[in-house]
Protein backbone atom coordinates (compact mmCIF):
# COMPACT_ATOMS: atom_id res chain seq x y z
CA UNK A 1 0.00 0.00 0.00
CA UNK A 2 3.16 2.07 0.52
CA UNK A 3 3.97 1.89 -3.39
CA UNK A 4 0.52 2.85 -4.01
CA UNK A 5 0.39 5.62 -2.50
CA UNK A 6 4.01 6.81 -3.62
CA UNK A 7 2.90 6.15 -6.98
CA UNK A 8 -0.32 8.29 -6.85
CA UNK A 9 1.28 11.01 -5.37
CA UNK A 10 4.50 10.85 -7.50
CA UNK A 11 2.27 11.30 -10.22
CA UNK A 12 0.61 14.52 -9.03
CA UNK A 13 4.04 15.73 -8.12
CA UNK A 14 5.10 15.32 -12.17
CA UNK A 15 1.54 16.71 -13.62
CA UNK A 16 1.72 20.32 -10.88
CA UNK A 17 5.86 20.14 -11.28
CA UNK A 18 7.10 18.57 -14.39
CA UNK A 19 10.79 18.39 -15.07
CA UNK A 20 11.85 21.78 -12.83
CA UNK A 21 15.27 22.71 -13.53
CA UNK A 22 15.79 23.72 -10.04
CA UNK A 23 15.35 20.34 -8.76
CA UNK A 24 18.27 18.06 -9.21
CA UNK A 25 17.76 14.80 -11.25
CA UNK A 26 19.05 11.67 -11.23
CA UNK A 27 19.43 11.36 -14.74
CA UNK A 28 22.06 13.78 -14.71
CA UNK A 29 23.83 11.40 -12.09
CA UNK A 30 23.38 8.13 -13.82
CA UNK A 31 24.31 9.88 -17.46
CA UNK A 32 27.77 11.04 -15.76
CA UNK A 33 28.38 7.47 -14.48
CA UNK A 34 27.69 6.14 -17.93
CA UNK A 35 29.84 8.75 -19.74
CA UNK A 36 32.49 7.29 -16.92
CA UNK A 37 32.28 3.97 -17.99
CA UNK A 38 32.18 5.19 -21.52
CA UNK A 39 35.39 6.94 -21.73
CA UNK A 40 37.32 4.04 -19.56
CA UNK A 41 36.18 0.72 -21.76
CA UNK A 42 34.76 1.67 -24.54
CA UNK A 43 38.27 0.47 -26.41
CA UNK A 44 40.22 -1.85 -27.69
CA UNK A 45 39.08 -5.61 -27.57
CA UNK A 46 35.78 -7.40 -25.51
CA UNK A 47 33.52 -4.29 -25.84
CA UNK A 48 30.76 -6.35 -25.74
CA UNK A 49 31.87 -7.35 -22.36
CA UNK A 50 32.77 -4.18 -21.39
CA UNK A 51 29.63 -2.80 -22.03
CA UNK A 52 28.09 -5.64 -19.96
CA UNK A 53 30.34 -4.51 -16.73
CA UNK A 54 28.90 -0.93 -17.71
CA UNK A 55 25.27 -1.30 -17.84
CA UNK A 56 25.35 -4.02 -14.62
CA UNK A 57 27.94 -1.11 -12.66
CA UNK A 58 25.27 1.54 -13.48
CA UNK A 59 22.76 -0.06 -12.91
CA UNK A 60 23.53 -1.85 -9.54
CA UNK A 61 24.68 1.11 -8.01
CA UNK A 62 21.43 3.39 -8.39
CA UNK A 63 19.57 0.47 -7.37
CA UNK A 64 21.65 0.09 -3.60
CA UNK A 65 21.94 4.22 -3.46
CA UNK A 66 17.64 4.44 -4.05
CA UNK A 67 16.64 1.08 -1.82
CA UNK A 68 19.04 2.15 0.94
CA UNK A 69 17.82 5.78 0.76
CA UNK A 70 13.87 4.30 1.09
CA UNK A 71 14.83 1.96 4.01
CA UNK A 72 16.19 4.49 5.86
CA UNK A 73 13.53 6.74 4.92
CA UNK A 74 10.84 4.46 5.80
CA UNK A 75 12.45 3.40 9.15
CA UNK A 76 12.41 7.26 10.38
CA UNK A 77 8.87 7.42 9.60
CA UNK A 78 6.49 5.61 7.60
CA UNK A 79 4.79 8.79 5.61
CA UNK A 80 8.84 10.34 5.66
CA UNK A 81 9.10 7.14 3.35
CA UNK A 82 5.97 7.42 1.17
CA UNK A 83 7.06 11.11 0.63
CA UNK A 84 10.57 10.03 -0.39
CA UNK A 85 10.01 7.25 -2.16
CA UNK A 86 7.38 9.62 -4.16
CA UNK A 87 9.78 12.19 -4.93
CA UNK A 88 11.90 9.38 -6.12
CA UNK A 89 9.56 7.89 -8.45
CA UNK A 90 8.45 11.23 -9.66
CA UNK A 91 11.66 12.13 -10.60
CA UNK A 92 11.41 8.91 -13.03
CA UNK A 93 8.39 9.91 -15.07
CA UNK A 94 7.91 12.71 -17.66
CA UNK A 95 4.01 13.19 -18.66
CA UNK A 96 4.35 17.49 -18.29
CA UNK A 97 7.94 17.25 -20.06
CA UNK A 98 6.47 15.84 -22.42
CA UNK A 99 3.54 17.68 -22.81
CA UNK A 100 5.23 20.84 -22.49
CA UNK A 101 8.09 19.40 -25.23
CA UNK A 102 5.01 18.66 -27.47
CA UNK A 103 3.00 22.03 -27.10
CA UNK A 104 6.47 23.53 -28.19
CA UNK A 105 6.16 21.93 -30.93
CA UNK A 106 2.68 22.52 -31.97
CA UNK A 107 2.52 26.18 -31.17
CA UNK A 108 4.47 27.43 -33.55
CA UNK A 109 3.68 25.08 -36.15
CA UNK A 110 0.06 26.82 -35.92
CA UNK A 111 1.56 30.22 -36.47
CA UNK A 112 2.49 28.63 -39.27
CA UNK A 113 6.57 28.79 -37.89
CA UNK A 114 8.23 26.32 -39.48
CA UNK A 115 11.22 27.08 -38.84
CA UNK A 116 10.36 27.20 -35.35
CA UNK A 117 8.39 24.07 -35.00
CA UNK A 118 11.23 22.08 -36.56
CA UNK A 119 14.20 23.43 -33.90
CA UNK A 120 11.55 22.47 -31.14
CA UNK A 121 10.88 18.94 -32.80
CA UNK A 122 14.74 18.84 -32.95
CA UNK A 123 14.82 18.61 -29.53
CA UNK A 124 12.98 15.57 -28.74
CA UNK A 125 13.76 13.38 -31.95
CA UNK A 126 16.62 11.64 -33.17
CA UNK A 127 15.61 12.33 -37.15
CA UNK A 128 16.45 15.32 -39.22
CA UNK A 129 14.38 17.74 -39.23
CA UNK A 130 15.48 20.80 -41.56
CA UNK A 131 12.89 20.09 -44.24
CA UNK A 132 9.99 18.20 -43.01
CA UNK A 133 6.88 19.89 -43.96
CA UNK A 134 3.85 19.89 -42.03
CA UNK A 135 2.61 16.57 -41.57
CA UNK A 136 6.16 15.18 -41.32
CA UNK A 137 6.80 16.97 -38.04
CA UNK A 138 3.14 16.01 -37.21
CA UNK A 139 4.30 12.89 -37.59
CA UNK A 140 7.22 12.72 -35.69
CA UNK A 141 5.91 14.51 -32.79
CA UNK A 142 2.96 12.32 -32.39
CA UNK A 143 5.63 9.15 -32.83
CA UNK A 144 7.55 10.76 -30.23
CA UNK A 145 4.40 11.15 -27.65
CA UNK A 146 3.32 7.34 -28.22
CA UNK A 147 6.74 6.10 -27.59
CA UNK A 148 7.38 7.92 -24.78
CA UNK A 149 4.06 7.41 -23.31
CA UNK A 150 5.64 3.99 -22.41
CA UNK A 151 8.70 4.84 -22.14
CA UNK A 152 9.07 7.61 -20.04
CA UNK A 153 5.77 7.14 -18.06
CA UNK A 154 4.02 3.72 -17.69
CA UNK A 155 6.95 1.84 -17.75
CA UNK A 156 8.56 3.30 -14.72
CA UNK A 157 5.32 3.33 -13.22
CA UNK A 158 5.12 -0.02 -13.51
CA UNK A 159 7.99 -0.89 -12.22
CA UNK A 160 7.39 1.06 -9.03
CA UNK A 161 4.41 -1.40 -8.51
CA UNK A 162 6.15 -4.02 -8.70
CA UNK A 163 9.24 -2.51 -6.81
CA UNK A 164 8.89 0.76 -5.53
CA UNK A 165 10.98 3.33 -6.00
CA UNK A 166 14.77 1.39 -6.28
CA UNK A 167 13.04 -0.74 -9.11
CA UNK A 168 11.59 2.24 -10.85
CA UNK A 169 14.85 4.03 -11.14
CA UNK A 170 16.54 0.73 -11.79
CA UNK A 171 14.52 0.98 -15.27
CA UNK A 172 15.71 4.48 -15.55
CA UNK A 173 18.97 3.77 -15.11
CA UNK A 174 18.50 0.69 -17.64
CA UNK A 175 16.90 3.58 -20.16
CA UNK A 176 19.66 6.15 -19.88
CA UNK A 177 21.83 3.60 -20.65
CA UNK A 178 20.34 2.71 -24.24
CA UNK A 179 19.61 6.34 -25.31
CA UNK A 180 23.84 7.08 -24.98
CA UNK A 181 24.68 3.76 -25.47
CA UNK A 182 22.38 1.86 -27.56
CA UNK A 183 23.40 3.31 -31.22
CA UNK A 184 23.60 1.33 -33.92
CA UNK A 185 26.84 2.45 -35.35
CA UNK A 186 31.01 1.11 -35.13
CA UNK A 187 31.08 3.30 -32.16
CA UNK A 188 28.44 1.49 -29.92
CA UNK A 189 27.49 -1.53 -31.86
CA UNK A 190 29.08 -3.84 -29.35
CA UNK A 191 29.79 -1.75 -26.09
CA UNK A 192 25.64 -0.49 -26.19
CA UNK A 193 24.58 -4.30 -27.31
CA UNK A 194 23.68 -5.35 -23.59
CA UNK A 195 22.08 -2.02 -23.04
CA UNK A 196 20.15 -2.06 -25.66
CA UNK A 197 19.06 -6.00 -25.28
CA UNK A 198 18.66 -4.84 -21.54
CA UNK A 199 16.02 -2.10 -22.23
CA UNK A 200 14.04 -4.05 -24.97
CA UNK A 201 13.39 -6.68 -22.15
CA UNK A 202 12.59 -4.28 -19.35
CA UNK A 203 10.11 -2.41 -21.87
CA UNK A 204 8.18 -5.66 -23.52
CA UNK A 205 5.69 -5.90 -21.00
CA UNK A 206 4.96 -1.98 -19.97
CA UNK A 207 4.71 -1.39 -24.43
CA UNK A 208 2.54 -4.03 -25.03
CA UNK A 209 0.10 -3.02 -21.60
CA UNK A 210 0.46 0.53 -22.26
CA UNK A 211 -1.02 -0.13 -25.93
CA UNK A 212 -3.63 -2.35 -24.72
CA UNK A 213 -5.00 0.38 -22.31
CA UNK A 214 -4.23 3.21 -25.01
CA UNK A 215 -7.29 1.00 -27.09
CA UNK A 216 -9.33 -0.18 -24.27
CA UNK A 217 -9.40 3.65 -23.02
CA UNK A 218 -10.42 5.11 -25.85
CA UNK A 219 -11.71 3.48 -28.69
CA UNK A 220 -15.06 2.83 -27.87
CA UNK A 221 -17.15 1.61 -31.00
CA UNK A 222 -14.05 1.61 -32.99
CA UNK A 223 -12.73 -1.35 -30.86
CA UNK A 224 -12.20 -3.89 -32.74
CA UNK A 225 -11.02 -1.93 -35.65
CA UNK A 226 -7.93 -0.45 -32.96
CA UNK A 227 -7.58 -3.79 -31.57
CA UNK A 228 -7.20 -5.54 -35.22
CA UNK A 229 -4.40 -2.96 -36.57
CA UNK A 230 -2.51 -3.14 -33.07
CA UNK A 231 -2.03 -6.43 -33.71
CA UNK A 232 -1.19 -6.17 -37.40
CA UNK A 233 0.91 -3.43 -37.36
CA UNK A 234 2.96 -2.86 -33.91
CA UNK A 235 5.43 -5.67 -34.80
CA UNK A 236 6.11 -3.93 -37.82
CA UNK A 237 8.78 -1.54 -36.06
CA UNK A 238 12.24 -2.00 -36.48
CA UNK A 239 11.95 -1.84 -32.00
CA UNK A 240 10.89 -5.06 -30.85
CA UNK A 241 8.55 -2.55 -28.01
CA UNK A 242 7.87 1.18 -29.71
CA UNK A 243 5.42 -0.16 -32.59
CA UNK A 244 3.01 -1.02 -29.64
CA UNK A 245 2.07 2.23 -28.72
CA UNK A 246 2.71 3.73 -31.86
CA UNK A 247 0.11 1.33 -33.78
CA UNK A 248 -2.28 1.63 -30.92
CA UNK A 249 -2.02 5.47 -31.12
CA UNK A 250 -2.38 5.84 -35.25
CA UNK A 251 -5.23 3.04 -34.97
CA UNK A 252 -7.43 5.84 -32.67
CA UNK A 253 -6.44 8.99 -34.42
CA UNK A 254 -6.94 6.78 -38.10
CA UNK A 255 -3.78 8.20 -39.47
CA UNK A 256 -0.73 6.31 -40.41
CA UNK A 257 2.65 6.56 -38.77
CA UNK A 258 6.37 5.38 -40.04
CA UNK A 259 7.60 5.52 -43.51
CA UNK A 260 10.73 7.34 -44.32
CA UNK A 261 13.48 9.06 -41.99
CA UNK A 262 16.47 10.53 -42.25
CA UNK A 263 19.30 10.54 -39.78
CA UNK A 264 22.35 12.65 -40.17
CA UNK A 265 21.84 12.49 -43.96
CA UNK A 266 21.48 8.45 -44.16
CA UNK A 267 17.62 7.52 -45.15
CA UNK A 268 15.99 5.17 -43.39
CA UNK A 269 12.71 3.28 -44.81
CA UNK A 270 10.65 1.61 -42.10
CA UNK A 271 7.11 -0.18 -42.78
CA UNK A 272 4.05 2.04 -42.29
CA UNK A 273 1.79 1.61 -39.44
CA UNK A 274 -1.96 2.36 -39.24
CA UNK A 275 -4.38 3.37 -42.35
CA UNK A 276 -4.83 6.81 -43.78
CA UNK A 277 -8.33 7.36 -42.95
CA UNK A 278 -7.18 10.91 -42.56
CA UNK A 279 -4.48 13.00 -43.28
CA UNK A 280 -1.49 14.52 -40.50
CA UNK A 281 -3.01 17.61 -39.43
CA UNK A 282 -1.44 19.91 -36.49
CA UNK A 283 -4.67 19.11 -34.63
CA UNK A 284 -3.50 15.16 -34.10
CA UNK A 285 -0.71 16.45 -31.50
CA UNK A 286 -3.61 17.88 -29.31
CA UNK A 287 -5.20 14.46 -29.95
CA UNK A 288 -2.01 12.59 -29.10
CA UNK A 289 -1.49 14.44 -26.20
CA UNK A 290 -5.37 13.92 -24.96
CA UNK A 291 -4.75 10.35 -25.20
CA UNK A 292 -1.30 10.12 -23.47
CA UNK A 293 -3.02 12.09 -20.16
CA UNK A 294 -5.97 9.50 -20.65
CA UNK A 295 -3.80 6.54 -20.48
CA UNK A 296 -1.77 7.07 -18.12
CA UNK A 297 -4.27 8.15 -15.68
CA UNK A 298 -6.14 4.54 -16.89
CA UNK A 299 -3.09 2.97 -16.41
CA UNK A 300 -2.40 4.05 -12.74
CA UNK A 301 -5.71 3.26 -11.64
CA UNK A 302 -5.25 -0.22 -13.01
CA UNK A 303 -2.24 -0.38 -11.09
CA UNK A 304 -4.07 0.52 -7.91
CA UNK A 305 -6.79 -1.52 -8.74
CA UNK A 306 -4.42 -4.24 -9.05
CA UNK A 307 -2.12 -3.42 -5.53
CA UNK A 308 -5.31 -3.07 -3.60
CA UNK A 309 -6.72 -6.75 -4.84
CA UNK A 310 -3.24 -8.13 -3.86
CA UNK A 311 -3.18 -6.15 -0.69
CA UNK A 312 -6.17 -7.59 0.13
CA UNK A 313 -6.34 -10.88 -0.79
CA UNK A 314 -2.95 -11.40 1.22
CA UNK A 315 -4.60 -9.98 4.21
CA UNK A 316 -7.79 -11.93 3.81
CA UNK A 317 -5.42 -15.18 3.68
CA UNK A 318 -3.27 -14.29 6.48
CA UNK A 319 -6.72 -13.81 8.69
CA UNK A 320 -7.61 -17.31 7.68
CA UNK A 321 -4.48 -18.57 7.99
CA UNK A 322 -4.73 -17.27 11.74
CA UNK A 323 -8.34 -18.59 12.19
Amino acid sequence: MSHLLAIALALMLDFWLGDPRWLPHPVRGMGALISFFDRRLNKGAYRRVKGIVTVTAVTGTVYIISLLAVKISYSLSWLFGVVVEAILIFTTIATKSLQEAAWNVLLPLERGDMEQARRELSMIVGRDTENLDEPEIVRACVETVAENTSDGITAPLFYAWIGGAPLALFYRAVNTCDSMLGYKNDTYRAFGWASARLDDVMNYIPARLTAAVMVFAHSGKRFRYCWRVLLRDARKHPSPNSGWPEAAMAALLGVRLGGTNTYHGVVSRRPTIGDPLVPLQTNHIRRALRIMVVTVLSFVLLLLIGGMIVAFTGAWGESSQAI
